[in-house]
C-alpha cells in the first residue's frame, strides 16, 4: 500500500505546483477539483471516510461549482500583478515548515501503540446511547457530539467561503463598468 500513497502523496504536489503555475483560470479550477479527489482518496487509504466524503462533496463538488459560478462573473484570464512573488514565497515556505515541524510529534504511520489505534475505546459506543440522551445512532452521536467542534468548524469554512464568493461577487458587480474600460483600453492597444 504504500507505493499507492506515494504516487498519491506525489500527484498531490504536482498538482499543487501546476495550480500554482497556471494562468487559466478555468483550467486552475478543474486542477483544484482534482487535487480535492486525489485527497479524498488519500484520506480513504488513511482510514478516514467521513473525512473524504466531506473533502469530496465540499473540495471537489461544492467549491468547485461555486469558483465556476465566480469564473462566468468575472473572466476567466489571471491579471498580471506588479508585485513581488518573494513575499507570498516566504509566507508559503514559513507556513510549511512549521507543518512540517509540526509533524515531527506525530507516532510513526502504522504504530500498533499509536493514539489512533487505541482509541476509540469500547465506551464511545457502550456510552452513546446514555450520554445522548437516548439518541440510538452511534455514528450520529459521534459526529453530533463527541466530534461537535469538528463539524461546527467544518460548517464554520464552508459558511465564510460562501460569504467570501458572495462579497467578491458583489464587488465585481460595482466595478464591472471599470473592468470593462480596462478590457477595451486592452484591447485597443493590442490591436494598434
Amino acid at each position: 500500500m504504500n507505493w499507492v500513497v506515494f504516487a498519491i502523496l506525489a500527484l498531490l504536489a504536482l498538482t499543487a505546483v501546476t495550480v500554482a503555475r497556471l494562468r487559466q483560470l478555468w483550467a486552475a479550477v478543474m486542477f483544484t477539483g482534482i487535487y480535492s479527489f486525489l485527497s479524498a482518496s488519500w484520506m480513504m487509504i488513511l482510514d478516514a471516510p467521513d473525512v473524504a466524503f466531506t473533502e469530496a462533496a465540499v473540495g471537489a463538488g461544492i467549491s468547485t461549482v461555486l469558483m465556476l459560478s465566480t469564473l462566468a462573473l468575472t473572466g476567466e484570464q489571471e491579471q498580471p500583478t506588479k508585485r513581488s512573488p518573494l513575499v507570498p514565497l516566504l509566507v508559503v515556505t514559513i507556513t510549511g515548515g512549521a507543518l512540517i515541524y509540526g509533524t515531527l510529534d506525530m507516532p510513526h504511520y502504522g504504530d500498533p501503540n499509536a493514539i489512533v489505534h487505541l482509541h476509540p475505546d469500547p465506551s464511545f459506543v457502550e456510552r452513546s446511547l446514555e450520554d445522548m440522551h437516548g439518541l440510538p445512532n452511534v455514528v450520529t452521536a459521534l459526529l453530533a457530539s463527541y466530534r461537535g467542534y469538528d463539524t461546527l468548524g467544518e460548517t464554520t469554512v464552508v459558511l465564510t467561503a460562501g460569504i467570501a464568493v458572495l462579497l467578491i461577487l458583489r464587488r465585481d458587480e460595482m466595478e464591472r463598468p471599470a473592468i470593462a474600460s480596462r478590457a477595451k483600453r486592452r484591447k485597443r492597444k493590442a490591436s494598434a
